[in-house]
């Protein structure tokens, strides 16, 4: 016992691990010695991008976080926030990109496990997931098997642990074709007073190991492969899939009950989930969270693997698994309550005196350094930021002359995988389990019931590269607008944000450039729409050698509705309601655009700007003046056309619209312009809706009216059939996909 054995050859280990010289120099510097093998694995995952966000930090900083409803922000497994009456709910997104292009199956499926446990650690009951998804050109072979892996591991996981699917997006871009974004929103519902954190409590306190056995599965997975790129040339399936984490959703689904009775009956004193990095990450961000120290004894860990050394035992990524800390008094009640329901619970250490982190295996000390010198002092780096320029980005998106047969053109945008309904996708999702969902896939946001008493949250997520690899600030403002629009258009008061930031190389001064260009962005739109960010994962070195992918903020926008029973949907309602556009006026916009890719094949100029008092008010209008609107749905991908489609098809009705004269047919179909939404609403409401809008001083005007017939008739333009849209797309991204029985 006593000083850790020095690591053999420990500069060459620690450039195996990713470390940089300067950042060996620092580990040395701290312990004022040689480290061990263990402890060089311990800094080499806790200084990882993923775990400490090294490179993003400074950024990071500039974000708003703060607001009246928000009860936890940054810092701890996920955000907290208030919904009223004594409740709360708990949100967050993370992502799990790359183990999902090494093995997609289990990438994703452990992507679901690990989201959900950051939930559950808050003391949460997980009652949703929604999964917004990226990947690469579907006639690509590679994609269409990441494709179906990636989504078989989504519903796989989520489907047997108990947790309805209820929403997310699809979207395929050839940006994405070496390194798919999977990236999962979770949220949880919980009593506001019964907040659960990560970190320790008090000297003596026991730290029990819940859950599965540690294995060599998913060693560094989420740590290591999130802080590297792919190989230029390397295939899905690579000898990396080692690193990929393997999930048993049955065995979570215990955990989850289990925890849920020890937060009940207030057994615990603390507790955090075992994901990236580890035992490690666990016990050193709990320890110092108090300024305190853990000792363990990594003997008493369960492994399922013969002969596992030190460092595997630390930063071993396997699933279902927790470190909860345990008062001495309240030990055997746990071990009891676990043994209950069939999950092994083990002490394995304390909590103690002092600073420091001193681990023993096999009679040897293997780690002895302080708690916050692995969870909290990391290094912190200010990459150069340089300027981030799309090729395309000078060009005029809105020159191009009008197609030369624009029903061709619209039928294009209407059949792009990026905008048909993705029914072969959620037809795998459980959506209803759990009977709390009250509007699931396929709406502006989906709806789910918190309380008994009809309360509830609408959740959305949104994102959109082609903005944002043209301009990243200006596409970020459009994503978060489009997130909290697709919320007020349910009717629910948008109050808090989560965010996924996927980008490339932050070694790479262009894409800093578009990093820090995203946070303005998005920093600025939180603010003026008051939905603070609660939390939330940077996910960089997504690329495949020279090759980025764009630039991809996804954005999850929760708001609070007080009755689910009142919640909008997108479907016209009767036939005869008046259809109004609220909002914006339709501007030239297909910088970017679906249209622009779909019918023209290219991607160039610069997305419409954004009004962000002007969308403030919108979404106002939206939530105070929910009763009055059969329906609400907002006009982002796709343009109007799109929209007014879905909403037909939603309520299976038809329409008559007219046009606005100002604007070319083909933009006005097709623009994305922001900040407007397509509102339906009965002729006994119409004056009233007028004017409540005259007196918010928020734009509309007239479009047309709904119809029975099946279809939409757009006036001196075209007039398309419903049934035969509907038809091409429900055949359309299956045959995309190479699935010819559909």
């Amino acid at each position: 016992m006593g000083t850790p054995t020095p690591a053999p050859e420990p500069h060459t280990l620690a450039k195996e691990l990713g470390l940089t010289p300067e950042e060996y120099r620092r580990i040395e510097e701290t312990l004022g010695r040689v480290p061990s093998t263990a402890e060089l694995g311990s800094y080499s995952v806790m200084w990882s991008e993923h775990a400490s966000y090294k490179s993003s930090k400074v950024h990071l900083r500039n974000l708003p976080t703060e607001g009246e409803r928000i009860l936890v922000g940054p810092g701890e497994n996920a955000g907290v926030v208030d919904v009223g009456d004594g409740h709360a709910v708990s949100f967050k997104i993370e992502s799990h990109n790359h183990p999902s292009y090494v093995e997609p199956y289990q990438g994703a499926a452990t992507g679901v496990g690990g989201i959900i446990r950051d939930i559950l650690t808050m003391g949460a009951r997980p009652i949703a997931l929604l999964d917004p998804l990226r990947f690469g050109d579907p006639a690509d072979p590679t994609t269409r098997r990441i494709v179906d892996g990636v989504v078989r591991g989504i519903g796989g996981y989520g489907n047997s642990i108990g947790v309805p699917t209820v929403g997310g997006e699809l979207s395929f871009d050839a940006s994405y074709a070496g390194n798919p974004l999977v990236n999962v929103l979770c949220v949880g519902s919980l009593p506001a007073d019964r907040i659960q954190l990560a970190q320790a409590e008090s000297p003596g306190d026991v730290a029990v190991l819940i859950g599965q056995r540690t294995g060599r599965d998913g060693i560094g997975g989420a740590s290591v492969l999130a802080s590297a790129e792919f190989r230029e040339g390397a295939e899905a399936g690579w000898a990396g899939r080692g690193h990929v984490q393997v999930g048993d959703p049955f065995a979570g689904k215990l955990l989850i009950e289990t925890c849920l009775e020890l937060y009940e009956r207030e057994l615990l004193s603390g507790i955090q989930d075992m994901g990236a990095a580890g035992i490690i990450c666990s016990a050193a961000e709990m320890a110092a969270a108090a300024g305190l120290g853990m000792r363990l004894d990594l003997d008493l860990v369960p492994v399922r693997e013969t002969d596992m050394q030190a460092w595997e035992i630390l930063c071993s990524e396997s699933q279902e698994r927790m470190l909860a800390l345990v008062s001495p008094e309240r030990l055997d009640e746990v071990l009891e309550r676990c043994g209950r329901w069939g999950i092994d619970a083990t002490p394995i250490g304390e909590v103690i005196e002092g600073d420091r982190l001193h681990f023993t295996y096999q009679g040897d000390v293997v780690v002895d350094a302080p708690a916050k010198s692995l969870a909290d002092e990391g290094p912190v780096y200010e990459r150069p930021v340089g300027v981030w320029a799309h090729p395309g980005a000078g060009e005029d998106a809105d020159a191009a002359p009008p197609p030369g047969d624009l029903e061709a053109a619209v039928r294009l945008v209407l059949t792009d995988p990026d905008i048909v309904p993705p029914a072969w996708v959620w037809s795998q999702y459980d959506s209803i389990v759990g009977s709390a969902t009250v509007q699931g896939p396929g709406g502006s946001a989906a709806v789910i019931r918190v309380t008994d008493d009809g309360r509830g949250v609408a959740v959305a997520t949104d994102g959109n590269g082609r903005w944002c690899a043209l301009d990243p600030e200006t596409g970020a403002q459009l994503v978060v607008a489009e997130a909290a629009r697709n919320v007020a258009c349910t009717g629910a008061q948008p109050i808090a944000a989560t965010n996924n930031l996927n980008f490339a190389s932050p070694e790479v001064p262009a894409v800093m450039g578009a990093f820090a260009g995203t946070i303005r962005g998005m920093s600025a739109a939180c603010e003026s729409l008051g939905t603070p960010i609660t939390g939330g994962n940077v996910s960089f070195y997504n690329q495949t050698g020279d090759r980025p992918i764009h630039p991809t903020p996804v954005i999850g926008v929760l708001g609070v509705v007080d009755d689910v029973a009142q919640a909008r949907g997108i479907g016209f309602a009767e036939a005869g309601d008046e259809i109004l556009l609220i909002g914006a006026p339709t501007r030239p916009g297909l910088g970017g655009s679906v249209y622009q890719r779909a019918v023209e094949g290219r991607l160039a100029g610069r997305p419409p700007a954004i009004d962000l008092p002007a969308e403030r008010a919108l979404q106002a209008f939206l939530v105070e003046h929910a009763s009055a609107l059969a329906s609400a749905h907002d006009v982002a991908a796709g343009g109007i056309v799109t929209t007014l489609v879905e909403s037909c098809l939603d309520g299976g009705l038809g329409a008559v619209v007219t046009p606005e004269p100002e604007v070319e047919a083909h933009q006005w179909l097709c623009s994305e312009s922001p900040t407007r939404v397509v509102a339906s609403v009965s002729p006994d409401h119409l004056d009233e809706v007028t004017a409540a809008l005259e007196a918010a001083g928020v734009a509309h005007r007239p479009l047309g009216w709904v119809t029975a017939e099946p279809t939409l008739e757009v006036e001196g333009v075209l007039t398309l059939d419903l049934d035969e849209v509907a038809s091409a797309q429900a055949t359309s991204l299956a045959h995309a996909l190479g699935d010819v029985d559909a």
